[in-house]
């Protein structure tokens, strides 16, 4: 029997999420035996760049015309496509401002010649074409990728967090950096999957993997309120790697 075949594709972005693929080791091999990845440039130059794909993950952000090609390539061939990391996912940082004067910036910075560059306002894959699976994180974790390989194989939906960073912040027994110490933290708002990684550190989370869905809002805005720390400081904060999380 045939392995499912696989590509793995990045657009504009830090790759970041392409190399936790590459640094999952052990597990690695693993997935090999398991799929048959044809199309994995970051990977290797020998890639098949036209075969028909059962799964195409996909990380980066739509930011010029070349990208929504690209992905509209990857579209037509998978039969089923996953959006990994946060740039995919929601935006990501590039998409933080999306009033800003685009044009004046790219003359600004690369002269007359700016004008000729291939640069759009950034978005997520989902605003270009179907997404049928997302693994937020900047980057992903391995550990959620390798489990969403292992539910796609068997016919399921990849099975990830939904509740907020606030959770895995009590299961360390980590002490609230809100209401002890008064810092913006994103914690309440932003979902979970991290392990709370930067709050055990006593750093505050700056919502780099995007809105909880099970997030109260409402409460929150209410605890930061009641903190001394301005809602409005906390949607700047959301809005870094997830504006149209924020806008929704």
């Amino acid at each position: 029997m045939s392995k499912p075949t696989a590509g793995i594709f990045g657009l504009t972005g830090c790759a970041g999420d392409q190399l936790v693929i590459l640094n999952c080791e052990d597990q690695l091999l693993d997935l090999v035996a398991l799929i048959d990845i044809r199309d994995f440039l970051m990977a290797g130059s020998a890639n098949d760049t036209g075969c028909d794909l059962d799964i195409a993950f996909v990380e980066g952000a739509v930011m010029s015309k070349r990208d929504e090609q690209a992905l509209r390539r990857v579209r037509a061939r998978a039969r089923t496509l996953v959006a990994i990391g946060t740039c995919a996912v929601w935006g990501g940082v590039a998409a933080t401002d999306e009033s800003a004067p685009r044009d004046a910036w790219l003359e600004e910075v690369y002269g007359p010649t700016g004008a000729d560059y291939d640069s759009l306002p950034a978005r997520a894959l989902h605003e270009v074409v179907q997404v049928d699976y997302q693994i937020t994180g900047c980057p992903i974790e391995k550990d959620e990728f390798v489990s969403a390989v292992a539910n796609l194989l068997n016919g399921d939906a990849p099975l990830l967090p939904q509740y907020a960073v606030c959770v895995e912040c009590k299961f360390r027994e980590c002490g609230c950096l809100l209401t002890e110490r008064g810092e913006v933290c994103c914690g309440p708002m932003t979902v979970a999957g991290c392990n709370a990684r930067c709050p055990a550190l006593r750093i505050p989370c700056v919502g780099c993997r995007g809105p909880a869905a099970d997030a109260n809002f409402a409460s929150a805005t209410a605890m930061f309120t009641e903190g001394g720390v301005s809602p409005q400081d906390v949607a700047r904060k959301l809005r870094t790697f997830a504006p149209q999380g924020v806008q929704q």
